[in-house]
Formats: structure tokens, sequence, C-alpha cells
């Protein structure tokens, strides 16, 4: 699995800022992923900014004023600017917006990443990632998620504060009431929580309240708070679930709790508390960078178990 998250995305564009012509007039970002290293380049550059479709219609961005029209005299060099190019129907879909445009304009076209062989299909790129690729501004509507495990509190809705978390009346209130996070835009493959199952119906509701899709919801089955503190398998109990074979993917908040999903499954996790992606404990017969298991080295090792066992 080849992950990069904001701060990458930064760190990339200033290690290579100095391929980009410093005659660039004005930087255009592609919407939507394309917006946000599109404004990093031009805040570098120190260039003036726009979207797309502003652009086309002849407006810019000024310091404390949107959508100004600028003037086409002071205008030559434009660079249009994505995120990424894998198959290359989006920035085509861009260069056929613009084609009147090149007769006024010299326009350029840049992404951050490409996949390996696309180097030539724009001006300017920053690296190349391989497939499957995810980013931290898509992986919430990215269909990986019907391969993945959510954690509910601390990623799809904040943590209850120590005074509502009672085990009663507060705790119910909380969970019907929760203020929202993360609401992924896809349907999630599973909810691993280590709230307790007496709360399943409170939890359906909110979910349901927030439109959030899922296959199943699985909770921990113990009578109480204090079970659950004594118990103090937050990290294995999740791990339990995600370490079978459907899943690529564990989202979870709490970093030690990441950690200790990966060390025992050898399977990435994302943390939203920094979305930084934990893979450093990995499986020779998992290969993260392929989210699949390696089939051969799998079946020598279930045959060996099953040896065992007999």
């Amino acid at each position: 699995m080849n992950y990069r998250n904001f701060a990458d995305l930064n760190e990339t564009i200033l290690k290579r800022l100095h391929i980009i012509p410093r005659d660039i007039d004005l930087v255009v970002g592609i919407p939507r992923s394309g917006m946000i290293p599109a404004n990093l380049l031009a805040l570098y550059l120190n260039k003036p900014f726009t979207d797309l479709e502003s652009f086309i219609n002849g407006h810019i961005y000024k310091a404390g004023e949107r959508q100004q029209f600028f003037d086409n005299s002071e205008i030559r060099n434009v660079l249009i600017v994505d995120d990424s190019l894998a198959s290359g129907n989006a920035l085509n879909k861009s260069k056929a917006k613009l084609v009147k445009h090149e007769q006024v304009y010299n326009i350029k076209y840049a992404v951050v990443y490409t996949i390996p062989g696309k180097e030539k299909s724009v001006d300017f790129y920053f690296d190349t990632v391989p497939l499957p690729r995810y980013f931290q501004w898509n992986i919430l509507n990215h269909t990986i998620l019907e391969k993945a495990c959510f954690d509910i509190d601390g990623v799809l809705c904040v943590d209850p504060l120590p005074e509502q978390n009672d085990d009663g009346d507060k705790y119910r209130e909380f969970i019907l009431n929760a203020k929202p996070l993360f609401i992924p835009g896809a349907k999630i493959g599973s909810l691993v929580t280590s709230r307790l199952e007496k709360y399943r119906k409170e939890t359906e509701i909110w979910l349901d309240k927030n439109n959030i899709k899922y296959d199943k919801l699985i909770m921990l089955d113990l009578p109480d708070m204090r079970a659950r503190q004594k118990a103090n398998c937050h990290g294995s109990f999740k791990a339990s679930e995600y370490i079978k074979d459907k899943y690529m993917l564990f989202i979870e908040s709490e970093k030690r709790q990441a950690v200790e999903i990966n060390k025992i499954t050898s399977k990435p996790v994302l943390c939203t508390a920094d979305f930084s992606m934990i893979f450093e404990h990995q499986s020779i017969i998992y290969n993260v960078k392929s989210g699949q298991y390696l089939p051969f080295l799998r079946n020598i090792l279930l045959k060996i178990r099953d040896k065992i066992r007999k």
C-alpha cells in the first residue's frame, strides 16, 4: 500500500520546487484534489492562484477577495495543477476545456504524483508512486473502505468526555448526540468498537442519523465498564476481526492502539490522530503494497498449522 498524507504532499513539493519555472504568471488548480497542491505552489512561488472554472471565466483570487477579473495582458504563462495522474482521464478532460485558451496562453501541466510510465504525460511531476495508492485527502471516499475496519469514537465521532463516560444515562446521551468527526463518503466493511454490546441500539441510531453505511457492527461483549477496564483488550479485540483475510485497512484514532493492531495483524493501520499510516510490522504472507496475501507462503503456513493441531 502506497499512502501519502498532507505532510508528505508538502514535503514532496518543497523538495522539488526548483523544477517549476519562475516565469509562471498564474497557478490554476483542478478541483477538487488539485486545489491544495496548486495553492501550496502558488504560495511558495508567490504567484496568483485560481481554480480551473474561474480561470476559464477570467477570474482570479486576490488577497482578501475572491474571483476578481484578471488582466489578460499580465498573464502569459499558466500552470495547471492536479494532485495525481494514473489513467490520465481527469487531466485529459481538463485539457479539452482549455483548447481555446491554449491559443492565448502558454499552458503547462503539473501533478505531484504520477504512476511509473506516465511521466511524459505532463510537463512537470514531483514524484512517482505506483498503484495501489491512497491519499489522506481522498481515502474517506475510496472503495477500499468496503474492505476496511473502522473504530467509532475518535474516528466517526468525538471521544466522550470523562464526565460523559459514566456507563449510564450520560453515556447513552453522549452516544445518541455525539458530534461527528470523519464521516466517510463510501460504505465501510466493518465497524469494530470497544463500546459495549449493550449500547448497540443507541449506536445504530446515531449511525443511521449520520448516514453511515456499513456491513457489520462488532461491539465488545462484556457486562459493564469495569469489566472492560479490567480486560484492557481494546487493541487485541479490534485486531481479532481485522486479521481476517478480507480486510485491507483499519482506521483507528488512538496511536497506541493503532500500533498494537498493526503489530498483531502485520497489516496497515491508518491513525486519525495525525493521519499517519502504520505498517512497520509487515508480514511475510501479507503484501502491504498490493493489499493481498501471498497464496504460496500462506498455504504452506496453513498446512504447518494443521499438522501441529493434529
